[in-house]
């Protein structure tokens, strides 16, 4: 019986911390403001990136356009640095010669802080729902535990009265 109130109170803690957790980082999703146009969504008066779908598709978005740019960090700190970052590098960007070296670099690595936060968006999401299925799952451990302590404590109790005279 013990087992079985520990798995439901467990249970019940990792719903609750799993449901809070989720709600908080939508909602502070939501308050950094992305707009889902960045992954070409529909833009409604309420059009920001809340859930794993949509920061998926976003960082996937920006995942392609920072490739655009270079296809790798080391590719792009190729070109005139010296293998080195350096965002205030005033010579062309030879795939690009509308950008400067510098520009390139600081579009790139906004690109990928942007497409990490976002990542770690649907992970941290998705976290939260393998939590609420393991919160799911001791509550049911715990109803199975007390179901048997039931019958054995059941059996136990007719026992106890055929034996006695």
């Amino acid at each position: 019986m013990v087992m079985a109130v520990a798995a439901l109170v467990i249970g019940i803690v990792f719903i609750a911390l799993g449901v809070s957790k989720a709600n908080w980082i939508q909602s502070q999703m939501a308050a950094e403001k992305v707009s889902v146009s960045v992954f070409g969504g529909n833009v409604t008066t309420d059009g920001y990136i809340d859930n794993a779908a949509e920061a998926q598709a976003a960082a996937d978005r920006i995942k392609q356009h920072r490739h655009a740019i270079a296809p790798s960090y080391g590719n792009l700190t190729s070109y005139g640095t010296g293998g080195r970052y350096d965002p205030t590098n005033p010579n062309p960007y030879p795939p690009n010669p509308n950008l400067t070296i510098g520009e390139a670099m600081l579009e790139y690595t906004q690109a990928l802080n942007m497409e990490n936060y976002l990542y770690m968006g649907v992970f941290a999401l998705n976290f939260t729902q393998v939590v609420i299925v393991i919160g799911v799952f001791m509550i049911l451990v715990g109803a199975a535990l007390m179901a048997v302590w039931a019958a054995i404590r059941k059996k136990r109790s007719a026992e106890v009265k055929v034996k006695s005279p």
